[in-house]
């Protein structure tokens, strides 16, 4: 009888989350594979023939820069995050704290606002190569940011902290005893790094390269302000989509979709090839005093160095927010400063409104997310069904696939009337962005709460219902406060990255919903800079906010969010 009541109660909480997944995730990207395979009015392989095989090359050449770029973003992010990393978790030195905090503030960027940042910093009109040229007599700028070393240094600015907060947890979790033991065996410490340290490292190391490579394949805000002539895929298929062919975009979709799933196997692939626990159960890291006085102050000053270099994107959207429009024009610099960008925003209910669509959308989709998510993952980790490996496929899936991806599924599915979308269009309506935004940030609370359900006992379950409580109650009083942690953990990032979410937005809004980012882009097409650098302010402070709220009320930190 137990039996049945507990597989009655498996099917009662799988079903609304297979009919979730089925109609928001796997429908969609079937539509859109099918959309692919149309051409003409008949069902053919011709658009991926075309694909490969036009005369002008340029959705291969896309292709291969996406890939390019997603490589050496990996490699530079990797070259930075991993030695900030060691050097902050294994070396004591005056100011450590303080810098390795600063080192995770690229996270309260935008994507958007970063790319803008770094435009005002080192574009042909910024502020840096411009007093460089002043201060040295020059008849034109040093240098300017663009094309592909453009979009570099932003995956490399906004990126490197993946490594860097993956590995920090990494290095702290080694047990020293290990390395300690092979110094006492006679190897060098260059030894030690590449036959203990680096093996214990790699999960950390390839879960980091995984997601570099799949944001910067999906990376759609610094190819979009600063590519140029460069293509890649992800805006090839905004430039096909908003072009009318959408049999094309739907092909390009599918085919960055391959890539970025392909690399994902791969990468599991050679993580699982070895097993990389510790046997042993040791403290854990401890950090060495820097006695050496000329490295210690070597140290210091690249850490303040470091510090201003991270912090001068947000400084400079902060500057530029309070430069009026129409103030700064022909000139080479902003000479009037005060607060009427931001009075216009919460006066005028035209300039407000982004603000306030952005809020009600990423609340909406946040609040699915925090519900979604905590019944999938109860489901997934605690119940015991047919086909479990499937379910979590599709739990996984929006977190393998690009932004530019999501949106154009929803556009495919969702375009005409369907079951799924209760006999509506939702295409063009309010409801497509936080659909998108739910879709896309489903992983992000499973994934969190994931991690504190395995560790839950399930005797403490037990021991609830055999005292009589109901599920429900069970679930409510007993479990939910244990696991709320984690599940803070991924619905703060979830709100986080819906606040700034660009590449779905630009082609999923409507006039009526658009959200912060979109009216920042259109801000800076009027060449409204201070107004854009208002708008990036308020997405930063909002940002700032959460994460502080979350350390500060919940005790959930911004390193664990993302590690």
């Amino acid at each position: 009888m137990i039996k049945n009541r507990d597989t009655r109660l498996t099917l009662l909480l799988l079903i609304p989350v297979l009919l979730v997944l089925i109609a928001y995730v796997l429908y969609p990207s079937l539509r859109t594979i099918m959309e692919s395979l149309q051409k003409e009015g008949s069902m053919t392989f011709g658009n991926y023939s075309d694909f490969f095989t036009q005369e002008s090359k340029t959705n291969l050449e896309a292709l291969w820069n996406s890939v390019y770029i997603s490589i050496l973003s990996v490699l530079v992010s990797a070259l930075i995050g991993i030695p900030l990393a060691f050097i902050f978790n294994r070396y004591d030195f005056p100011g450590r704290g303080f810098f390795a905090s600063a080192a995770i503030m690229p996270i309260v960027l935008p994507s958007l606002v970063g790319v803008m940042a770094f435009m005002f910093l080192y574009g042909e009109t910024g502020l840096i190569p411009n007093a460089i040229k002043d201060l040295f007599g020059l008849n034109e700028v040093p240098f300017k940011i663009g094309g592909i070393s453009g979009i570099l240094i932003v995956h490399a600015y906004t990126m490197y902290v993946y490594f860097y907060m993956t590995v920090s947890s990494a290095i702290n979790k080694i047990d020293p005893s290990l390395e300690e033991a092979a110094y006492n065996l006679g190897a060098n410490r260059f030894n030690v790094f590449w036959k203990v340290t680096f093996p214990l490292l790699t999960p950390a190391i390839v879960a980091a390269s995984l997601l570099v490579f799949m944001i910067s394949m999906a990376s759609f805000s610094a190819p979009f302000l600063l590519a140029g002539g460069f293509r890649v895929l992800s805006l090839q298929i905004y430039f096909s989509k908003i072009n009318g062919d959408m049999e094309v975009a739907a092909t390009q979709s599918v085919i960055l979709s391959v890539v970025s799933i392909s690399f994902l196997l791969f990468m599991r692939w050679y993580q699982n090839r070895k097993d990389y626990r510790m046997a042993s159960k040791g403290i854990g890291a401890h950090r060495s005093e820097v006695n050496n006085p000329v490295l210690k102050w070597i140290l210091v000053f690249t850490g303040i160095v470091g510090v201003i270099i991270l912090l001068l994107p947000h400084f400079t959207i902060l500057l530029l927010s309070l430069v009026p429009d129409g103030t700064w024009t022909w000139q080479t610099y902003p000479s009037v400063f005060n607060f009427e960008n931001y009075r216009l925003l919460f006066q005028d209910p035209n300039i407000f409104k982004p603000l306030k669509n952005s809020l009600i959308l990423s609340v909406i989709a946040t609040a699915g997310n925090l519900v979604f998510g905590v019944l999938a993952s109860y489901v997934l980790v605690k119940r015991k069904f047919v086909g479990k490996s499937f379910v979590d496929i599709l739990v996984m899936i929006p977190w393998a696939l690009p932004a530019t991806v999501i949106g154009m599924n929803l556009i495919f599915a969702f375009n005409e009337p369907t079951i799924f979308s209760f006999g509506n269009i939702l295409v063009g309506t309010f409801w497509i962005l936080p659909l998108a935004y739910f879709i896309r940030h489903i992983p992000l609370v499973v994934r969190s709460t994931n991690a504190v359900l395995e560790q839950l006992d399930d005797s403490i379950e037990e021991a609830s219902r055999s005292l009589g409580a109901k599920w429900f109650y069970t679930f409510r009083k007993v479990i939910l406060p244990i696991i709320m942690p984690g599940v803070l953990s991924g619905t703060l990032l979830a709100f986080v990255e819906s606040v700034g979410e660009f590449p779905t937005s630009v082609l999923l809004y409507t006039l009526s919903n658009r959200p912060i980012s979109i009216e920042i882009m259109n801000q800076l097409r009027m060449f409204n800079m201070g107004q854009a650098a208002a708008y990036g302010m308020i997405q930063i402070t909002l940002i700032a906010l959460v994460l502080f709220i979350s350390n500060k009320f919940f005790g959930v930190k911004a390193e664990k969010s993302l590690s």
